[in-house]
């Protein structure tokens, strides 16, 4: 590994700390097993986003247009439905996204039967040093669900000067994968 590839954080920076882990989980899961990667919940949240920005411009746009008497009933709307709309992104985010960072697909190696899906999330709650890495496996044939996950301390995967050991976390993804697929809830 060059140094350009290696990953050096503030071990005291707790959000940079979960962030390059989780970039490493992935990088370990997509380019080990050659999973591909769905975006389709960022899209989603995008595509919310992308709304309550253009209806922030259209209010914009319309007061400058038509001078304020005027343009109250589209400012009434356009400002009611940003908040809205930010409401629907935060039950969004709370109740479909759950802390998901990867939405990996295993294509079905016959191309008959639908692909397998990986979700992969993690939490590390504010000055804690427990990581927890949790992944989901659906089986594309079946719908089976099979779920597993671990908690580490983070000292486990970054040496001392707060370089990520890749070494030390890629065999707990791999048990952690592994053990989905033989059918194992680890705990």
């Amino acid at each position: 590994m060059s140094s350009e590839d290696e990953i050096k954080v503030d071990k005291w920076d707790g959000s940079a700390v979960k962030n390059s882990l989780d970039d490493a989980v992935k990088e370990v899961l997509l380019s080990k097993y050659k999973y591909g990667e769905s975006h389709w919940l960022m899209d989603c949240r995008l595509f919310i986003c992308t709304v309550a920005v253009g209806l922030a411009g259209l209010a914009i746009v319309w007061d400058y247009l038509h001078p304020f008497p005027l343009s109250r009933p589209i400012l009434i709307f356009c400002v009611v439905s940003y908040f809205v709309l930010m409401g629907i992104l935060t039950l969004y985010t709370t109740y479909v996204e759950k802390n998901v960072f990867l939405v990996a697909v295993q294509k079905d190696p016959s191309g008959m039967d639908p692909d397998s899906k990986w979700e992969v999330s993690s939490t590390m709650k504010r000055f804690d040093d427990s990581y927890t890495l949790s992944i989901r496996y659906v089986e594309g044939a079946s719908a089976r669900q099979r779920q597993a996950s671990v908690t580490r301390t983070v000292a486990a995967f970054f040496d001392e000067n707060g370089v990520l050991v890749r070494d030390c976390l890629q065999p707990v993804v791999t048990k952690l994968h592994n053990s989905l697929l033989a059918g194992k809830k680890d705990k």
